[in-house]
């Protein structure tokens, strides 16, 4: 059973925030370990600008499997072909770039549910999900589990997001603020009213549904603003802003050590 999902989407089913990280730039194996143990809700392998093989992928996909922690694939389209061998890797769910359109949506169905729903041929690493490969399995161990977040990145995008936040497949609907703000013409410049409003239009459509909103990186604000579905950053983001930090930490106090006044030996 897809149990790593039913767990995720009963967590997004609360007000509980549920944190997670994106990988872009790096990902290894133990990287899923070191999100259970940080007590992270989730990991996002990031297969759209990342450059990561069939067989690394596979291979978290498979730690998440074996520790019960959902492991997302954000995929490079939603043509059927690449959300079928996307789903063969084994991922509790997948996020979906730039979806402007519902048909989209039907498309990526056809892709993830076995016939007479969709037109799913399965295989690989995401059949060890299950206990035998019946169609009622499928539906009802795998299917009615599995995460799907569309990402809203387009004008497009925006003027549909009502129905696409109400189609039965979508789990939540995510942001892609930086590619929106570009097509709104305002990149990067999120401060702006009219990309302000978007978001908050989209979080609105959101809410009507009972859906939650994927949003990131600076979770104080956004939790402020009432989002609760949330990522911190990417790996590689969160590692170079911890190192920066122990490295300034070590420079002031040697700094300071070395301007304190001599004091003589206790007598």
């Amino acid at each position: 059973m897809l149990t790593p999902a039913r767990a995720l989407k009963a967590q997004l089913a609360t007000e509980v925030p549920v944190i997670g990280l994106m990988a872009t730039d790096h990902a290894w194996p133990f990287l899923v370990e070191i999100c259970k143990k940080s007590g992270l809700d989730y990991l996002v392998v990031d297969c759209e600008h990342g450059h990561f093989s069939d067989e690394l992928v596979s291979h978290l996909c498979q730690i998440g499997r074996l520790a019960n922690f959902p492991v997302l694939v954000r995929t490079i389209s939603c043509e059927p072909s690449v959300v079928r061998r996307t789903i063969d890797l084994g991922p509790s769910g997948i996020l979906i770039p730039c979806v402007e359109t519902t048909a989209q949506l039907d498309q990526v169905r056809q892709a993830a549910m076995m016939p007479p729903r969709g037109r799913r041929r399965p295989g690989g690493m995401g059949n060890y999900w299950l206990k035998d490969f019946h169609y009622n399995t499928w539906k009802n161990d795998f299917e009615e589990h599995f995460i799907v977040i569309p990402q809203i990145e387009s004008k497009l995008g925006v003027e549909n997001v009502e129905s696409i936040a109400s189609h039965p497949l979508v789990t939540a609907v995510g942001l892609g603020p930086y590619d929106l703000s570009a097509d709104m013409g305002c990149c990067w410049y999120p401060e702006r009213e009219e990309f302000v409003a978007a978001l908050d239009h989209i979080k609105a459509a959101a809410d009507s549904v009972g859906k939650k909103v994927w949003a990131g990186c600076d979770g104080p604000m956004l939790r402020a603003k009432g989002y609760t579905f949330l990522w911190i950053g990417t790996a590689t983001m969160i590692l170079t802003n911890a190192l920066s930090q122990s490295v300034q930490v070590i420079k002031e106090s040697a700094a300071s050590s070395s301007s304190r006044t001599e004091m003589p030996p206790p007598a």
